[in-house]
């Protein structure tokens, strides 16, 4: 008998398990085929964003930042005739701006962003100079463009030349509240021509500072660069109320004679500050005057702070002391310092015939990096201005504080050269620790030096000084101050 419709209806056959199994696998990879394609065009695309972005952002160039007005008249440099690119000598632009400036009582000039090529000129009271971002202020590099002034009078000589000297690229005499800043502009000196002239002794005259203030107060320079001074870089010259802060001072390491970063001569009241110096001769040297003529002068250098600095010097030292020092120096604190890649760390200099007197000198938290010699006092270094001066003024060295010294590669730690006629009085040592790379003996250094070590310190110190324990009990005391134990061969 046939089979019902009903009947076949309950009795159909049962699923193959294996074709369900391939049917759901064959989904899954159809899926996943699906889902891996729309991944990689979503990659696909977010490349093509980032790289449209990046291309976007190559393009893209941030707006200068606005100058800020920090007096209320404010003029730019453009504003009287001058042309930023490079060849235009733009002098006469600069004195008409600061003659306006003087006429008003006081002003601000802005230097927008380009290459102002000019000879010297002069500042006036109450005046800020603005170095925009990318503005570049270049001194003409021949010297029949820059004036000849009398030599400064605590020297009595061009200090390279008998006569008078260049001026200075940015100069100012008897000024008050004077501000040089920007956002990070420059002033350039472009020096390597004057360098070039001094080796092969083709100028007649002693070069002059990048930027030279003279008698005068209430002096702040910050957030800018100087750069190939032909000589000295900074020098405010018997001023008081000094701010010098975040500046950055360049120029070769080595070929770049007598460039030093930042000379206060016969100043009182000076911060310096937060800054970076790389210079072909010391980053500080801080002066009074030369022998007789500083003798005579009578202007010490005084109350100066310096903290948070790194200095290069391959020629010189990071910070120094003279060798012009005749109309004294005292209470300087040099603090949080950092020299590397140096010739030496800090120095005292001068020599019979100085006259004045170095004292209440403090260095605390030094870092030697990389340093061949690391501390040196020195009181033969002998080079005058004339036969005029007194072999029989005899300086004077005392109360010098080295306090956390640290330090790593360092040849020398220690070398003070005090002699018979011009010995160093009461010098302290306290926590001093420096790795040294020469292990033989004469690493701390002394000659004619009296003073003391507080506690232990490394490398051991020379005989000359009494050693106390850190609760200030003397331990031992010297038997003698003037053994002489100095090598310059080392």
């Amino acid at each position: 008998m046939p089979e019902t419709p009903s009947r076949i209806h309950h009795h159909h056959r049962k699923p193959d398990p294996n074709r369900w199994i391939a049917f759901l696998l064959s989904s899954h990879q159809t899926l996943l085929t699906v889902l891996w394609t729309l991944g990689f065009a979503l990659i696909i695309l977010w490349q093509r964003s980032a790289v449209d972005r990046l291309l976007l952002l190559r393009r893209w160039t941030p707006p200068p930042r606005p100058i800020p007005r920090l007096r209320t008249v404010a003029f730019n440099i453009s504003d009287f005739g001058a042309v930023g690119d490079g060849v235009t000598v733009n002098t006469e632009a600069f004195e008409r701006a600061v003659l306006e400036i003087r006429k008003r009582g006081g002003g601000q000039l802005n230097v927008l962003p380009g290459y102002w090529l000019t000879a010297p000129f002069n500042l006036t009271s109450h005046m800020t100079l603005f170095l925009a971002e990318n503005a570049v202020i270049l001194g003409i590099d021949d010297e029949k463009y820059w004036p000849l002034m009398p030599p400064l009078p605590s020297y009595g000589y061009g200090r390279e030349c008998p006569g008078p000297r260049y001026g200075s690229l940015i100069h100012g005499q008897n000024l008050k509240d004077v501000v040089i800043t920007g956002h990070n502009g420059s002033i350039n000196g472009q020096g390597k021509t004057w360098w070039e002239k001094y080796r092969k002794k083709l100028l007649n005259h002693t070069r002059g500072p990048l930027v030279q203030i003279m008698w005068s107060r209430d002096i702040e320079i910050s957030h800018i660069t100087l750069r190939d001074s032909p000589f000295w870089t900074l020098h405010p010259y018997d001023c008081s109320n000094v701010t010098i802060r975040n500046v950055t001072i360049l120029a070769p390491l080595s070929e770049a004679p007598n460039t030093d970063g930042i000379d206060p001569d016969s100043c009182e009241n000076v911060v310096i500050e937060d800054s970076y110096i790389s210079v072909g001769d010391d980053g500080i040297a801080i002066k009074s005057g030369w022998d007789q003529y500083g003798i005579a002068y009578g202007r010490p250098s005084a109350n100066i702070l310096i903290r948070n600095l790194v200095v290069r010097s391959m020629v010189s030292a990071g910070v120094s002391i003279g060798s012009e020092m005749s109309g004294g120096v005292s209470n300087i604190t040099v603090e949080n310092l950092r020299v590397r890649n140096s010739r030496r760390g800090v120095r005292i200099k001068t020599s019979p015939g100085r006259g004045g007197y170095v004292r209440d000198i403090t260095y605390k938290n030094l870092t030697l990096d990389n340093v061949r010699v690391g501390i040196v006092i020195k009181t033969d270094y002998n080079e005058h201005p004339d036969e005029g001066f007194d072999p029989k003024a005899l300086p004077i060295i005392e109360n010098i504080n080295f306090i956390g010294i640290r330090g790593q590669g360092v040849r020398i730690p220690v070398r003070i050269y005090g002699s018979q006629e011009i010995p160093v009085r009461n010098v302290t040592f306290r926590d001093m620790s420096v790795g040294i790379t020469y292990k033989k003996k004469r690493i701390f250094q002394c000659s004619f030096v009296q003073g003391r070590v507080i506690g232990s310190i490394f490398p051991s110190a020379c005989e000359n000084l009494d050693l106390y324990d850190e609760q200030g009990r003397l331990v031992k005391q010297s038997t003698s101050h003037n053994i002489t134990d100095i090598d310059y061969e080392i």
